[in-house]
């Protein structure tokens, strides 16, 4: 049995006629026949009582009809909703996102998008790296803002943005007055920084590691504007990506590092080998038409 099983049976229960219902469905009288006897046998009982002029619904029937009619309609429901969500004019895009990227790029990168593509919404989830590779794996997610770049082998990447990473100070630090400064200069400073996890923390260690020191963190934050505040507040000093926190007035100098290295790469990531839904697709394309900048 079916779900066009219950369809069927449902036009027959309104019908209570073989031949008037198989003529309604399109197809042959034998079909439908054929078709109950499979409602029937799936709920081990005879729904119709057999009358010389047609069929008649018995109590057991009635109660699969109940069902069919609860049942279908729910299928139909949830057909329409996936269409609505797969039209590339209209559909979601299941977007996940860095704490680092949600007051700058990610929201110039909707505001652009919106204007060639009002229509399409987006399911948005903002999380560390970790958990965003997590989603493309399951599913949760289909594209994915991302640093640092996931394995190669499991995921397709787009380069979106090469940032700049600076020395965040506070005002009237020694620092701030500097137009660059070697990391290994702040070695003896407390350091704000994030929580074990997030990409970025993985970063600003590997960072302060080549530079020959381990950070000693005054306190562990879950977000950059965080950062940036304590240390406007003079509670230490933070790598952060260039950019990062718009519109702060925590009084925090940015400070570029020094180094050919000191740059962070953010881009669009998408689980390889998996059909991205038609507005993800539109998506996709629109981000990879876009040159990648630098801050």
């Amino acid at each position: 049995m079916n779900i066009e099983d219950l369809r069927w049976f449902a036009v027959l229960a309104e019908t209570e006629h073989l031949t008037e219902a198989a003529a309604a469905l399109g197809t042959s009288q034998p079909n439908l026949s054929r078709s109950l006897r499979r409602v029937e046998s799936a709920f081990g009982v005879q729904l119709f009582e057999r009358e010389h002029r047609g069929v008649r619904l018995n109590p057991y029937g009635r109660l699969v009809l109940e069902a069919a009619q609860a049942g279908t309609a729910a299928v139909d429901s949830a057909r329409r909703r996936i269409d609505a969500l797969i039209d590339p004019e209209s559909g979601m895009v299941r977007l996940g996102f860095l704490h680092s990227v949600a007051t700058s790029l990610v929201p110039d990168l909707l505001k652009a998008f919106r204007e060639v593509a009002p229509s399409v919404r987006f399911a948005l989830r903002q999380e560390p790296s970790h958990d965003i590779v997590q989603d493309l794996v399951s599913g949760e997610a289909e594209i994915g803002i991302i640093a640092p770049r996931p394995d190669p082998e499991a995921f397709g990447w787009h380069l979106m943005e090469q940032q700049r990473l600076c020395l965040q100070v506070p005002p009237g630090h020694p620092f701030a007055s500097r137009r660059r400064v070697e990391l290994a200069a702040a070695a003896d400073e407390p350091f704000i920084g994030l929580r074990p996890g997030f990409g970025f923390r993985r970063i600003s260690e590997e960072l302060c590691r080549a530079a020959g020191f381990t950070p000693q963190l005054a306190f562990e934050a879950t977000d950059l504007a965080t950062i940036d505040g304590l240390v406007g507040a003079g509670l230490g000093v933070a790598v952060l990506p260039a950019g990062a926190v718009r519109g702060s007035d925590s009084g925090a100098v940015s400070v570029p590092l020094a180094g050919v290295q000191a740059r962070r790469e953010v881009g669009m990531a998408w689980r390889l080998r998996t059909q991205l839904t038609p507005a993800a697709e539109r998506f996709r394309t629109f981000v990879r038409s876009r040159p990648a900048t630098s801050t």
